[in-house]
């Protein structure tokens, strides 16, 4: 709404929204400022002093490089396999009509709405009958039974939003079904599949649960997190190596979001 139709927020509201805002991310304020304390092994407040010391020593610990390193991988290779997967079903599930169709929409959408210990449980008793050792590539199939859902709900959503007489148009003006593909379909999807592309990644780059069923020794970074997380003088350190998953995950997250408004206003504008 806009000019006289435009109301202001009230008083309530405003203080509503800074007590979310402060519950949401004052733990995350809290982590910034123990990055940078003197006192290694208890929190006090205020903070002693102020150091960057707990960089170096993070970011010269080998194991959490290895562990960066990996988490960076799964990631890449759990995004790309749910591109192609969540991609095809998203365009199976709204184009054809076959008996089944709303059940296989909801058993693509099952694994996200599950409790992560229920998912990891039930993949560590699979692959174990299966007789599959666990390591880097059955860490790539837990992360994939989530990955494809969030790209799976971007490029079912946009495809509904979509005139479903573009296809038939660009048939009836000699495309063929590739062409139609190239250059009607895919640029009108491309935001949507790169939006949950980058929430894929940023989803996958994060797990710990159903990566703690399916990792065996390999030890992705909230693992890694979680391992020094008890350790009496690796206070600071954790919160150092926090900071980085974080930033790591912050950006995708918001391109996401500018990629996925833009498009929407788009779409809105027409």
């Amino acid at each position: 709404m806009s000019g006289a139709g435009a109301r202001r927020a009230g008083p309530g509201l405003k203080l509503a929204s800074a007590l979310v805002f402060g519950f949401l991310y004052f733990p995350l304020l809290v982590i910034v400022l123990y990055a940078f304390t003197t006192q290694s092994s208890a929190f006090t407040f205020p903070p002693p002093g102020f150091t960057t010391r707990w960089f170096s020593v993070a970011f010269g610990d080998e194991d959490m490089w290895r562990a960066v390193r990996l988490s960076l991988l799964v990631a890449a290779l759990s995004t790309g396999v749910s591109i192609v997967l969540g991609g095809l079903l998203a365009g199976a599930v709204y184009r054809a009509r076959f008996v089944g169709r709303d059940a296989v929409a909801f058993i693509v959408v099952l694994p996200i709405a599950l409790p992560g210990i229920v998912t990891g449980i039930a993949l560590r008793s699979t692959l174990s009958l299966a007789g599959v050792g666990f390591g880097f590539w059955t860490i790539v199939i837990g992360h994939v039974t989530f990955c494809i859902v969030i790209v799976y709900n971007n490029v079912v959503a946009r495809l509904r939003r979509l005139s479903p007489n573009i296809v038939e148009a660009s048939a009836d003006l000699g495309a063929s079904g590739w062409q139609t593909f190239r250059y009607v379909l895919l640029p009108n999807l491309a935001t949507a599949v790169l939006a949950g592309a980058i929430l894929s990644f940023a989803l996958s780059f994060d797990e710990i649960i159903v990566t703690t069923f399916t990792a065996g020794q390999q030890q992705t970074l909230p693992i890694y997190i979680f391992s020094i997380l008890f350790r009496p003088r690796a206070k600071p350190v954790t919160n150092v190596v926090a900071l980085l998953a974080v930033a790591i995950t912050f950006l995708p997250i918001m391109l996401a979001q500018v990629l996925t408004r833009e498009r929407v206003g788009e779409t809105a504008g027409r």
